[in-house]
């Protein structure tokens, strides 16, 4: 009966402390719609080629001729 009770009190304890601890932060309806309008994306994912592989030159390259000949350059 003990073990029972302490158990109960500290659950009470932890339960309580949760409440007091816990907030909610919603956001509005107003703040919402003006939040799509001045979000940047910021994506993980950095672009670091134009294309993929091409036929002749690798990612971050773009095939270019020139009057006397074809060669890779950057993107």
């Amino acid at each position: 009966m003990r073990k029972l009770a302490i158990g109960v009190t500290v659950m009470a304890v932890v339960i309580g402390a949760g409440l007091f601890a816990w907030q909610a932060e919603a956001t509005t309806s107003t703040a919402a719609a003006n939040l799509g309008a001045t979000a940047k994306n910021y994506s993980p994912v950095k672009e670091i080629a134009c294309r993929g592989w091409g036929r002749h030159c690798p990612p971050g390259f773009i095939w270019r001729c020139g009057p006397a000949r074809c060669w890779c350059r950057p993107c």
